[in-house]
């Protein structure tokens, strides 16, 4: 009987949990139908990526380092590599740290002489928007060979024209620089020996950077001139000279057209401008050494010369007279 009545009441228990089993199914089935109908819950991966990419990138832009695995953003600044800077040919060695000169006080300008046919003053400092020195720098020391050449009348590329002087050289074409080292002074040593040349011409290739071709007369004071060709070492110098710059227009020039050479100056001549409509006006420079006015302005008018160290001197009434010099009261001051 036992048996029986556990048997009777069996069944009596099966409708209430196949109703608990619905039940459990109904729920879940909800559930499942909310979760699957929830906004933005269709790529679980993609969302979860986005978000992670998201956060990423806030903590890059706020300047929070980056996570592990990730790259490194782009706006971290990079230490940059110097880039090296060649040195000119020749290559020079320096004397001294401080060995390039700077333009004086104005108060050291000397007093105003007054010029044999026009008038002259003198300035400290030009107006500096530029290096005023080319290749050929103060203060440097410059190593190359010498050779030799038959300088004629003395005339040469620079067109200073006829001289007695024999104590000049040819520049190599590079460090001539289309004219820029018309009239400078250089001291050269070879073999324990020294001179003072002053560069009157330009020595074409084969010439080197660094090479002089001196004058017969100025190779011989340093060796013997079947040697032909000799190691030096020169530098610009600045010496004492006789007289005061002297100004000469080219041939052919007129108010419409000029060209103006400055000849007799101590230091290197760096720019010459004219004073034309109220201000100063920058001529370019030919190879053959004169300063050009190709509209004619300025011709006949002020002119200021400024030298590689900036001291300017200014030469009023001098006229247009063609292939005429026509001398100053003024000069560069010696360095």
């Amino acid at each position: 009987m036992a048996t029986s009545s556990h048997r009777r009441r069996q069944p009596r228990r099966r409708p209430g949990i196949l109703m608990s089993v619905i039940a459990v199914a109904g729920v879940a089935l909800i559930v499942s139908l909310v979760v699957a109908f929830r906004p933005g819950s269709g790529n679980g991966g993609d969302d979860a990526k986005a978000r992670a990419g998201a956060g990423t990138v806030v903590e890059e832009q706020s300047g929070g380092s980056s996570p592990s695995g990730t790259t490194p953003s782009p706006s971290t600044p990079v230490s940059p590599t110097p880039s090296p800077s060649g040195s000119p040919s020749p290559s020079p060695a320096r004397t001294s740290p401080s060995a390039k000169p700077s333009p004086g006080p104005a108060s050291a300008a000397p007093a105003r002489p007054q010029a044999a046919g026009g008038s002259g003053s003198v300035a400290a400092t030009g107006s500096g928007d530029a290096p005023l020195a080319g290749r050929i720098e103060p203060g440097r020391t410059y190593r190359g060979v010498a050779t030799s050449y038959d300088v004629g009348n003395g005339d040469g590329a620079c067109t200073f024209g006829p001289t007695g002087d024999t104590m000049t050289a040819a520049m190599n074409t590079a460090d001539y620089e289309t004219s820029r080292a018309c009239g400078a002074y250089v001291r050269v040593s070879a073999g324990g020996a020294a001179i003072t040349v002053r560069i009157t011409n330009e020595c074409p290739a084969p010439c080197a950077p660094g090479q002089l071709d001196l004058s017969q007369q100025a190779f011989a004071k340093l060796a013997p001139l079947v040697k032909g060709r000799i190691p030096i070492s020169w530098s610009l110098v600045s010496p004492a000279v006789d007289g005061n710059v002297s100004v000469r227009y080219k041939t052919g020039s007129s108010q419409y057209w000029c060209g103006i050479q400055v000849l007799g100056h101590r230091n290197p001549v760096a720019r010459l401008e004219v004073r034309a409509g109220g201000a100063w006006t920058r001529l370019p420079r030919a190879e053959y050494n004169y300063f050009l006015s190709e509209q004619g302005g300025g011709c006949g008018g002020s002119i200021r010369i400024t030298d590689i160290y900036g001291e300017q001197l200014v030469v009023d009434g001098l006229p247009v007279k063609a292939n005429v010099v026509q001398p100053t009261g003024v000069q560069f001051r010696q360095r």
